[in-house]
């Protein structure tokens, strides 16, 4: 968790920076997976938004020029859909040379359209009449598609290229040969002096100042655009990598847990003492039940628990702490403490081993021999915060921690697939929504001295045994 490893003091600078620059790589990796389907939604909707444009194009053409020659550019419309039809099966993530090919192909493709005159025109018109259609607000159309989908280089570049090929097709235009003379010098005559006037409405002009301001701002707008592109790429790594955290928070964290733990800053920093109940889960006589099994059944097997008492954990408002080979600790009050801490880790208990019972009802249709559960529980103080340096974990210890586990192995010696603490139950008993339900199947036993405690413990064990 990056953002808990830079919240931690270190020691060592040199240590901490290589941790930082470790989980910032192991960060960008995960972004990959986010990036190449963000990149392919991406492309798909900036092909479908083309797609979109030109069916816009292609019906309004017949309207603002309705003659049979606009035929010829309504089938050029079809080029483009399948050029984009192309890009959706090539486009991938990072550099890809097919990619920048067709997009050179798109450029290319509208250039060509918009200075060469229409093969299919019935009108002798000059060449320099082609600028005068304004056909250049096509390349935004494909530039603004472009943000869509493209990297902010590959923004960069097609705005070079854009301008490099509008600079050759203007280029090209220029050393064609004079072909209206006449029509040009009877303009000429109509305007008199005024030379201003004439560039403008001289049919045979080109507008080389007009054309030149059109690649300027181009750019501008492209440079604009690759700068939202990279701004917009770096946000969704950042997002990865946040929901990279949060991710790995869930692993140990209840949702609700997970939720405050995301509103905070540097929650998990600060080591600090509170009361907490803490669970231990065991599966009771695991190694002969492993004995002779192939370490796919018993794989599956811990599978099939573990995904169960962590179930039940996160249910309740825990927190799992660790896992434990064939068992578990879960704590609940952790990172936060609540008013429902002890009895929610009873409730908890007590869904565990409705829940496997459960499954055992399952294995017996099957033919696979029950397993049973023991569960010790204890209520008191712990320590808890960060541990290590650059790989931290959360850590909760202390004698509380202790003397659960040791309730959980007193289940063997009584029978039972539960005993709790004296503490736990008093807590619980006290706690917001507890009711005599979460009592009822508890039975009290004499004080037991648990190894490293200074006084014997009362102890309750639930009065069934898991088949």
């Amino acid at each position: 968790m990056s953002a808990l490893a830079e919240a931690a003091d270190i020691s060592n600078p040199g240590s901490a920076a290589a941790g930082r620059a470790e989980v910032r790589q192991d960060t960008l990796k995960f972004a990959e997976a986010a990036l190449t389907d963000s990149k392919r939604q991406g492309l798909l909707l900036a092909v479908r938004a083309r797609w979109v444009a030109l069916a816009v194009t292609a019906v309004t053409l017949p309207i603002v020029n309705p003659n049979r020659e606009v035929i010829y550019y309504v089938l050029m419309l079809g080029l483009f859909a399948v050029i984009g039809w192309a890009q959706l099966k090539v486009g991938k993530t990072g550099r890809s040379p097919p990619e920048l090919l067709l997009m050179f192909c798109d450029l290319a493709l509208l250039t060509f359209l918009s200075v060469v005159p229409n093969p299919w025109s019935t009108v002798n018109w000059p060449i320099g009449m082609q600028f005068r259609f304004d056909s250049f607000i096509y390349f935004f159309v494909f530039l603004a598609a472009a943000t869509l989908a493209y990297s902010w280089r590959t923004v960069v570049t097609m705005g070079i290229s854009t301008s490099a090929l509008w600079a050759i097709g203007v280029g090209w235009v220029y050393l064609q040969p004079e072909t209206h003379a006449a029509l040009s010098e009877r303009v000429r005559a109509a305007v008199g002096a005024d030379v201003r006037l004439f560039d403008i409405i001289d049919p045979a002009a080109i507008g080389l100042g007009a054309r030149f301001q059109q690649i300027v701002v181009f750019l501008i707008v492209a440079m604009i655009l690759a700068q939202a592109a990279r701004r917009a790429n770096a946000l969704l790594i950042r997002h990865a990598g946040i929901e990279r955290e949060r991710t790995n928070l869930a692993r140990y964290f209840s949702p609700n847990v997970v939720a405050q733990l995301s509103r905070n800053d540097q929650p998990l920093k600060q080591v600090r003492t509170q009361n907490v109940a803490v669970l231990f889960a065991d599966i009771v006589d695991f190694t002969a039940y492993a004995d002779g099994r192939t370490p796919v059944e018993i794989i599956g097997t811990l599978r099939l628990f573990h995904e169960r008492m962590e179930r039940e954990v996160f249910r309740h408002d825990g927190t799992l702490d660790k896992y434990l080979g064939d068992g578990l600790m879960a704590t609940f009050g952790t990172p936060f403490t609540g008013d429902r801490d002890a009895v929610n880790a009873l409730r908890c208990a007590q869904a565990m081993i409705g829940s496997i019972d459960a499954l055992n009802l399952e294995r017996n249709k099957s033919g696979e021999p029950p397993i049973r559960v023991s569960i010790g529980l204890h209520y008191g103080e712990v320590v808890l915060g960060d541990i290590g340096l650059n790989r931290l974990e959360f850590a909760v210890i202390g004698t509380a921690v202790n003397a659960a586990s040791r309730l959980e192995t007193l289940t063997r010696e009584f029978g039972c697939a539960l005993v709790a603490s004296d503490d736990l139950v008093r807590r619980a008993r006290t706690e917001t929504g507890s009711s005599n339900a979460d009592f009822i199947r508890l039975v009290e036993q004499p004080p037991r001295t648990i190894r490293g405690l200074e006084q014997p413990l009362g102890i309750w064990t639930r009065d069934n045994i898991t088949p």
